[in-house]
């Protein structure tokens, strides 16, 4: 017996809707990380700046890049999860 499954269930559309907020909070994150090394580089600039700021910043900025290399790594896994509902 054959059955047919609906093709957007309101579930999908759900866990579609947060895949593209995983991914669009991915590009914020990115977004983050180069306003913070455009700081660190301004401040090292500058001579009142201090010394600690530069590697402070560039720490933040890395932890923004990782956060978002796993914001895309959920969101990946989620539309693996979603296709093999299909």
């Amino acid at each position: 017996m054959v059955t047919e499954s609906p093709d957007v269930t309101s579930y999908d559309t759900e866990l579609l809707g947060r895949i593209a907020s995983l991914r669009s909070d991915a590009g914020l994150m990115e977004e983050y990380a180069r306003r913070l090394r455009a700081t660190a580089v301004t401040l090292d600039r500058c001579p009142a700046g201090p010394a600690w700021s530069r590697p402070a910043l560039e720490r933040q900025a890395a932890s923004c890049v990782t956060a978002a290399d796993q914001l895309r790594t959920a969101a990946e896994a989620l539309l693996a999860h979603a296709r093999a509902g299909d």
